[in-house]
This record gives C-alpha cells, sequence and structure tokens, in this order.
C-alpha cells in the first residue's frame, strides 16, 4: 500500500498517427460482387481476419453472393452478407439464402436492414421481421443500420421519431440474442454531429457498439453523387464547402481529417459508443486499402 496519495499520472490520451491506427485497428470495409472480381487477391490488400460487408444490390444473383463469400471465406476473411428486407420475397426465400451462405461459405454474420426499395417486393419491409424469422438462429454475430444524419425514408418529417424507435427495439432484442449485435452507419463527413449522435443513443438507453461508416478516398464529384444518393445530409456540407476551395476541387477527398477527430476523441473517452469504422470504399477497394497500409493496417503480405 502507498503511504501518499502520490499516485503515478494517468498516462495521456494517445494523439495524432498513434490514436489514428488504434482507431483503425479492427475495421471493415464493403464490397459487391461485381467489385470483388477486379481484385486478383485481397491478401494483398486487408489484413488478416478482416470483416468483410458483402452488398447485396436488388437483382444481384443469389449464387454470386455466395461464391463471393465463399473466396472472402477461403482467402481469410469474415463474410458479412446483407439482407435486405425488401428485396426477399418471404421465410422460404431467406431461409434458402442463409443455408446457402452457411453450407458454402461458413457464413456465421450479417447485415440485417429494411434495404432501399420504397416497394418492398415480398413479406419483409423491415429488418425488425428479418430478425424475427428465426432464421438467424446460430448466427455469431447480427449488425443492424443506423442513421447519424436522420433519414427521410423512415421519418418524412425530418425527426428521428421512428428511427429511435425502430433503435430502441433493435436494443431489445439485442438483449434477448446471444448474438453480438453493433449498428453500422452511413458514411458521415464531419464528427461533432456523429459524436453528437452517439452519446444521445447512450442517453436515450441504448448502447449498441457503434460501427461507424466512412467513405475511403475518392474524388470529390464521386462523393458529393453518392451522398446525395444515399440521403447523406447535413455532412454534406463539408464536401460542398470543400469544393468551393479551388485549390481542394481537384485533390481526392480523404477522411484522415474525420477520422483523427474521431480517433482522439475515442482516446481521450474510452467508453465512447464507438467500437469499429466500416469503409466504404467508393474511390475503389485498392485505393481505400492503400490508405489504410499508411495508417498502420497491413495486409496479409505484400503485394507483388
Amino acid at each position: 500500500m502507498a503511504l501518499f496519495p502520490f499516485g503515478r499520472k494517468a498516462a495521456p490520451a494517445a494523439t495524432g498517427s498513434e490514436a489514428l491506427a488504434a482507431f483503425l485497428n479492427g475495421y471493415s470495409i464493403e464490397v459487391m460482387p461485381r467489385t470483388a472480381e477486379k481484385v486478383a487477391d485481397f491478401r494483398t490488400l486487408l489484413p488478416a481476419g478482416t470483416r468483410v460487408y458483402i452488398a447485396h444490390i436488388e437483382g444481384t444473383p443469389i449464387e454470386e453472393m455466395a461464391a463471393t463469400a465463399k473466396r472472402l471465406r477461403e482467402e481469410g476473411y469474415e463474410p458479412m452478407p446483407h439482407f435486405p428486407a425488401r428485396i426477399i420475397a418471404d421465410r422460404a426465400m431467406l431461409a434458402d439464402w442463409v443455408a446457402r451462405y452457411q453450407g458454402e461459405a461458413g457464413v456465421k454474420q450479417g447485415l440485417i436492414l429494411a434495404g432501399n426499395p420504397q416497394k418492398q417486393l415480398g413479406a419483409f419491409d423491415s429488418s425488425m421481421q428479418l430478425l424475427e424469422s428465426g432464421c438467424f438462429d446460430g448466427f455469431e454475430r447480427l449488425h443492424v443500420a443506423g442513421h447519424p444524419e436522420g433519414n427521410k425514408d423512415i421519418d418524412p418529417d425530418g425527426s428521428d421519431r421512428m428511427i429511435m424507435e425502430a433503435a430502441r427495439w433493435k436494443q431489445a432484442f439485442s438483449e434477448r440474442t446471444d448474438a453480438k449485435m453493433a449498428m453500422a452507419t452511413q458514411f458521415c463527413f464531419e464528427a461533432g454531429p456523429v459524436i453528437d449522435w452517439v452519446n444521445n443513443l447512450r442517453a436515450n438507453g441504448i448502447d449498441l457498439p457503434v460501427h461507424i461508416g466512412v467513405a475511403g478516398p475518392a474524388k470529390l464529384q464521386t462523393l458529393i453523387k453518392f451522398a446525395i444518393a444515399c440521403g447523406v445530409g447535413p455532412s454534406l456540407k463539408v464536401l460542398q464547402k470543400r469544393a468551393m476551395d479551388v485549390s481542394k476541387l481537384l485533390l481526392p477527398y480523404e477522411p484522415d481529417e474525420f477520422l483523427q477527430a474521431l480517433a482522439e476523441h475515442k482516446a481521450a473517452n474510452p467508453d465512447f459508443g464507438i467500437e469499429s469504422v466500416h469503409f466504404f470504399p467508393l474511390g475503389g477497394i485498392k485505393t481505400n486499402a492503400e490508405w489504410t497500409h499508411r495508417h498502420g493496417q497491413r495486409p496479409v503480405r505484400d503485394a507483388a
């Protein structure tokens, strides 16, 4: 026992590249079958065991989705296919998808979401209906969607009333399932509103870990196009402001400033609700991966 109350001072929170590298550890990234086909070997791009979401765009055959999951598994990654409720005809189709993924690729993780089509194509219209179907019993991890900037498809009045109601339901579901759950978000560009949103979740009794969506390096015009299409709202102003700066207009956007701010906040507040980073490689998987290499995330093996 110490004789005096002069203990060691607490170690200062990590800052700069140290904080960013730590924040990026265990990041995930998103692919589609057609973009995965362009990658000769994911092991030259991604750290071992990286979680790779497989986006299921309406019209993509399940055979292509399962084949992509199988390839990722064989190269040493954790495939997490999307299950968009509104493109699934019925429970039989959902059960078939799950059986294919499990049988062909050992899939045990899934992103459960409502999906984009305004008109549902079958029996499901929400992620909650999919989760209640029982088809995901035995999955080790289930992620659901988060909306730091709201979603006018869900709350047309611009509020977050329906989104928060759904979040509370997902929180309750997480307490009665054995699967680990987390909230994966749309990509954002401004740290302040994200920090406020995560803190507001906690204040409302929602403690699902957040996997924050990040747009990978890309041309500014590409990002603005995707931001408008995906309904990214308030932080779109960050891109518009950048577009007005002639010195930056022709330079590719990189997420350093956004992620650095979140990384330092997390380092200073270890209980802060962001658990991981999820990349949308809007400028290409290779470009995104090379950016992570420069920030301490090494692939399984170097490219030849």
